[in-house]
């Protein structure tokens, strides 16, 4: 028994002829045998065909709603022989899979390749020191791209000579081919193998580049680094990458920064992280001390009775904003209490009486419990 065909399209007895029109066009794009390549796709195709021809045309939907498939057979199979009569079928058809490579092709799929084309964009990766992604400066680089030949000025064809029309495709780059079915003509449109689409065939060609036009070429190149940059940061190099065809315009080249670890410092968004290590006697008298920044040495004043792990900030001595380097960020040093595990017995003597004063207990152990007690 055949099956619905509303129920084919899945629509409802009462849809629109509008209605019909999409749920077939879905449809018949998911099973086109030139799409779908499943068992059983080819006539899932064929049904959904035929229940559009009998539902899409007022007068066969209405000797099929009263008689079923019965009804229309005759009908519908006299619609095969003139596609005018199925409500721009064949239109519909073409234009659902004009945008497949290989596909049916209406008027929007005649464009020939043969206009300006622009090249293709390039990448560089490009490692940088810690110094130098936080204040920038002037990089050299090396890159390969293709650039226009300076003989046939990017034509391929040897001076005094130019590229002639393709006697395959006539110059439109592409072929087509018409298949006969019994649901009607059907246009497949390809690409010319003839001119690969250019719609042009150099007899001559040029020898600097072999009838392609570019060559491939190694230059230098001195590019900027922006101060503040960080890892992942892209530069845009703008006409530096491949050249473009048939007088097209160059890509561009983005340039990718990635940033070495640095022994000493660590970086925080805008701001530089690093450590100093005191001595006990340091953190409770307090000093003066010359630490590193980026920016060279800096005397840091440390406070009496700092305590361990306490964070002290240099303002404006981070990493400059990117895109406004005047505004920096801060370098936060972390202090370190460095209390030894071996003392002389001078200095064991010393902390002794030390202890005595302040009432604190000594003896086996007795010093790390002093230390410890410090700096609670």
């Amino acid at each position: 028994m055949a099956r619905d065909y509303y129920e084919i399209l899945g629509v409802s007895r009462d849809a629109d002829k509008e209605e019909i029109k999409q749920a077939y066009r879905r449809l018949a794009r998911k099973y086109h045998p030139d799409v779908n390549k499943e068992p059983g796709a080819e006539e899932r195709f064929k049904e959904i065909n035929r229940a559009y021809e009998v539902l899409s045309e007022p007068e066969i939907r209405e000797r099929y709603n009263r008689f079923g498939e019965a009804g229309v057979s005759g009908a519908a199979a006299a619609g095969f022989q003139d596609m005018s009569d199925m409500g721009g079928f064949a239109d519909i058809f073409e234009s659902i899979f004009s945008g497949f490579a290989g596909g049916m092709g209406g008027p929007t799929t005649q464009r020939r390749r043969s206009g300006p084309v622009r090249g293709d964009d390039l990448r560089l990766d490009l490692k940088l020191d810690f110094r130098e992604a936080v204040f920038g400066g002037e990089k050299e680089i090396r890159i390969s791209h293709l650039e226009t030949c300076d003989i046939c000025s990017g034509s391929g064809a040897k001076p005094g000579t130019r590229p002639r029309t393709c006697s395959t495709c006539s110059g439109s780059g592409q072929v087509r081919r018409v298949t006969r079915t019994p649901f009607g003509s059907f246009t497949q449109v390809s690409t010319c193998p003839t001119c690969n689409g250019t719609g042009t065939v150099i007899e001559d060609k040029c020898d600097a580049c072999d009838g392609k036009g570019t060559n491939q070429i190694t230059k230098k190149l001195k590019i900027t680094i922006p101060a503040g940059v960080d890892n992942g940061t892209r530069l845009r190099i703008s006409q530096e990458g491949d050249a473009g065809q048939r007088g097209g315009p160059p890509g561009d080249l983005y340039v990718y920064l990635f940033v070495n670890e640095d022994e000493e410092f660590h970086r925080d968004g805008i701001n530089i992280l690093s450590e100093i290590k005191i001595s006990y006697l340091q953190a409770i008298l307090g000093c003066r001390l010359e630490v590193d920044t980026v920016d060279g040495p800096v005397e840091l004043i440390i406070p009496a009775g700092t305590q361990p792990n306490t964070v002290m900030k240099l303002e404006n001595r981070g990493v400059p904003r990117l895109g406004n380097p005047v505004s920096r960020g801060d370098h936060m040093l972390t202090i370190l209490i460095d209390i030894p595990t071996k003392v002389t017995p001078e200095e064991r003597e010393l902390l002794e009486k030390l202890a005595k004063i302040k009432g604190e207990r000594t003896g086996k152990g007795g010093l790390e419990g002093f230390l410890g007690n410090l700096f609670k």
